[in-house]
C-alpha cells in the first residue's frame, strides 16, 4: 500500500509574523468593512424606502450593491479572525466554500453590470417602449438570472476540481482565493479538463457578460451621436457610474492578474497580497459612492432621508 498523507486543511501563508501590529490591521480592516456594509446598505435602504426609486434601473442596482456586501463578508471576517491565530489553517470544506462563494460573487458583479447596461440600452435606444420592455416580469427574470447564472457556472467549474487529491496545502494568500490555478498547482495530478477549468470559468464569468456590456454601450454610443446635446448629457449622467464601476473592476483584475503572472521572487508577500485584495478594497466602496453621488434621484432621496426627516 502506497504511503500518502491526506491533506485536511490549507495554510494561508501570506500572514507571516505581523506581531503586535495585528491590532492596528484588525482595527483598520474592521472600520473599512463596516464602512462598506453601511454605505451599500444605506443606498439599498433608500431605494426600497423611496417609491420614486422603484424603477428597473435602481432595482438592478440593488443586485450590485448587495453583492458588494456579500463579497466583503466572505473575506474580511475570515481575515480578521486569522490575524489572531498561530497556524492560519482553514479546513478544506470551509476553504472550498469560500472559493465557491467568491467565484459566484465575481460572476454576479459582471452579470449585474451587464443587466444594468442592457437597461440603459433600452432606456436610451428605445425610450418609448421602455416601460413595456422593462416590465416587472422582465426585471424579475433578469434579477433571477443575475444570481442563478453565476451559481450554475461556478458549480460546474468546481465540479471539475472538487474531487482532486492534494500533495500540498500552502496557499500564499490572505484568504482562500477563488482563482482555480491555485488549487490545480496544489493537486497531486490533474487532467487536461482540470487545466482548462480556469479558462472555462473566465469565459462564462467575464467574456460572456462583457460582450453583452460592450454591445449595449456601442449601441448607446451610436444613438447618442445622432441625438441632441440634452439627450447626450442625460445619457452620460446615467451611464457614467456604470462605466466607472466597470473600469474600476478591470483595473482591479489587472492587478489581480499581475499577482499570478509576476515572478514571486521579485515581489514581497505584502505587495502580492495588495494585488489580490485590490478588488475588495476600493470596488465595494466605489460603487455606492458613484451611484449615490452621481445619480440625481438617489442623491435627492439621500438628502431627504438624512436631512429632511423630522
Amino acid at each position: 500500500m502506497e504511503n500518502s498523507t491526506e491533506v485536511l486543511s490549507f495554510v494561508l501563508s501570506a500572514y507571516g509574523n505581523i506581531g503586535e501590529i495585528k491590532y492596528l490591521y484588525f482595527s483598520m480592516i474592521l472600520l473599512w468593512y463596516l464602512s462598506i456594509c453601511v454605505n451599500n446598505a444605506a443606498v439599498i435602504m433608500v431605494i426600497f424606502m423611496d417609491k420614486k426609486l422603484h424603477e428597473p434601473m435602481y432595482i438592478l442596482l440593488c443586485n450590485l450593491l448587495a453583492n458588494e456586501i456579500f463579497a466583503t463578508t466572505l473575506v474580511y471576517p475570515l481575515m480578521m479572525s486569522q490575524m489572531f491565530l498561530d497556524t492560519h489553517e482553514v479546513t478544506l470544506p470551509w476553504c472550498f466554500l469560500q472559493m465557491c462563494c467568491l467565484s459566484t460573487s465575481a460572476s454576479i458583479e459582471f452579470c449585474s453590470l451587464a443587466a444594468m447596461a442592457y437597461d440603459r440600452y433600452v432606456a436610451i435606444c428605445c425610450p418609448l417602449h421602455y416601460n413595456i420592455i422593462m416590465n416587472t416580469r422582465r426585471v424579475g427574470t433578469i434579477t433571477v438570472l443575475v444570481w442563478m447564472y453565476p451559481f450554475i457556472n461556478t458549480m460546474f467549474s468546481f465540479s471539475l476540481i472538487v474531487h482532486l487529491k492534494f500533495c500540498g496545502n500552502v496557499i500564499d494568500k490572505l484568504f482562500c482565493d477563488h482563482h482555480l490555478v491555485i488549487i490545480i498547482k496544489l493537486a497531486c495530478s490533474v487532467s487536461a479538463l482540470n487545466k482548462l477549468s480556469d479558462l472555462l470559468y473566465a469565459f462564462v464569468t467575464i467574456v460572456v457578460p462583457f460582450s453583452l456590456i460592450l454591445v449595449s454601450y456601442m449601441k448607446i454610443l451610436a444613438v447618442c451621436l445622432n441625438t441632441s446635446e440634452e439627450s447626450r448629457q442625460k445619457a452620460v449622467t446615467t451611464c457614467t457610474p456604470q462605466i466607472v464601476s466597470l473600469s474600476g473592476l478591470f483595473i482591479g483584475l489587472i492587478f489581480y492578474s499581475t499577482d499570478f503572472s509576476s515572478d514571486a521572487d521579485l515581489m514581497s508577500d505584502r505587495v502580492r497580497s495588495f494585488f489580490t485584495l485590490s478588488l475588495l478594497i476600493y470596488q465595494p466602496m466605489l460603487t455606492p459612492i458613484m451611484y449615490g453621488f452621481n445619480l440625481p434621484k438617489i442623491k435627492q432621496s439621500l438628502k431627504r432621508f438624512l436631512f429632511d426627516r423630522k
